[in-house]
């Protein structure tokens, strides 16, 4: 392309900002063109948008539900691998006894919780050695699980939550997401106390009329429990017990990690919030539109207001922006500025 030929603005939907200034000054005409980036977020949803976005959801829900199988999966195999490999070594296992089976399961979760009741404990070498590999590789097990199964779970109770407190309206997938998404760290930590809530009196009632606990040991139990803090002065003793304990522990557990996890990003969230709003409520200054003003043409576009207030809020950093315009540079292949459907299959095929 001619050298001397002016580039055009980096910004399509935008006026040249020449243009726009002879406009404000009478010489031009007075309208501006804006057009919708189709990633930015819609007001309204028109058919097509809907369809990308239930598409995007569908395709959300059906990883969320491959996440959840592989858990499942890998829980499955460590718990029949830890169980195989406890039974064998069941002679080299002292302590408070029951079948054989129930109580390699057992003592696997027991493990793989890091809680060490102390009821069962390894007294040999091989044995001593395998609780060793078992409660690493459980820590990582506990942690994949926090990530990905209280995720799916939580995600179902929001739907089912929303749907209950709107029960005479119909909800598909698009209203329910745009009725919780806003809200979604909070319905988070509603739903896992509530559920934790749950987990807590089912154990100590369970302690109080299987293990024959008074009330404050059995509740004592329980905070020992799912704290992993595990004493071993109160614990699950009857085959009735373990078999309980084996579902209860991971479950407990693990929604009490989860419970905090979502306390913190709760609060992450609140801070981001104000940094937000305080970035929005500031007046804007000739400092700022300098700042803003990434192509020094003496005009800031909305594009560059845009990136610049996102900047301020921690959303992207120059980093971001340099990346995808390097994205833009090497996609523009005719070097005009705009890109165009030739110019992204000849950029794919060079």
């Amino acid at each position: 392309m001619d050298g001397n030929r002016m580039r055009p603005s980096l910004r399509p939907g935008l006026r040249d900002p020449s243009a726009q200034t002879n406009a404000r000054n009478g010489h031009g005409p007075k309208s501006r063109i804006y057009r919708r980036t189709r990633s930015a977020p819609l007001a309204n949803y028109g058919p097509v948008e809907a369809k990308c976005v239930a598409a995007v959801q569908q395709r959300s829900q059906s990883i969320m539900h491959l996440s959840f199988v592989k858990v499942a999966i890998f829980l499955t195999v460590y718990l029949g691998v830890g169980t195989t490999c406890f039974y064998f070594v069941r002679h080299q296992l002292e302590g408070d006894k029951t079948k054989a089976v129930i109580d390699a399961v057992y003592f696997c979760v027991v493990t793989m919780t890091t809680l060490g009741y102390g009821d069962l404990v390894p007294n040999s070498t091989l044995a001593k050695l395998l609780a060793c590999a078992f409660v690493f590789t459980g820590m990582t097990l506990v942690a994949l699980i926090l990530s990905k199964a209280a995720d799916y779970l939580v995600e179902r109770q929001e739907m089912f939550l929303t749907k209950a407190l709107h029960g005479h309206q119909k909800f598909g997938p698009i209203e329910v997401h745009k009725e919780v998404e806003p809200k979604s760290v909070r319905y988070k930590c509603v739903t896992v106390s509530i559920l934790l809530l749950v987990l807590m009196a089912s154990g100590t009632i369970f302690l109080a009329t299987v293990e024959k606990f008074d009330f404050v040991d059995a509740f004592y139990c329980v905070c020992c429990t799912i704290t992993s803090l595990g004493y071993g002065d109160k614990s699950f003793s009857t085959e009735a017990g373990r078999v309980f304990a084996v579902f209860w522990i991971l479950a407990s557990t693990t929604c009490l990690a989860q419970f905090f996890l979502y306390i913190a990003e709760l609060n992450t969230q609140h801070r981001q919030k104000a940094l937000v709003n305080l970035v929005l409520t500031r007046e804007v200054t000739k400092v700022d539109l300098e700042a803003a003003d990434l192509d020094d043409d003496g005009v800031v576009g909305a594009a560059e207001f845009v990136i610049y207030k996102l900047k301020e809020m921690g959303k992207i950093n120059q980093e971001d922006v340099r990346l995808v315009m390097k994205e833009f540079e090497a996609l523009d292949v005719d070097q005009s500025g705009t890109l165009s459907i030739k110019d992204v299959t000849l950029a794919q095929s060079s």
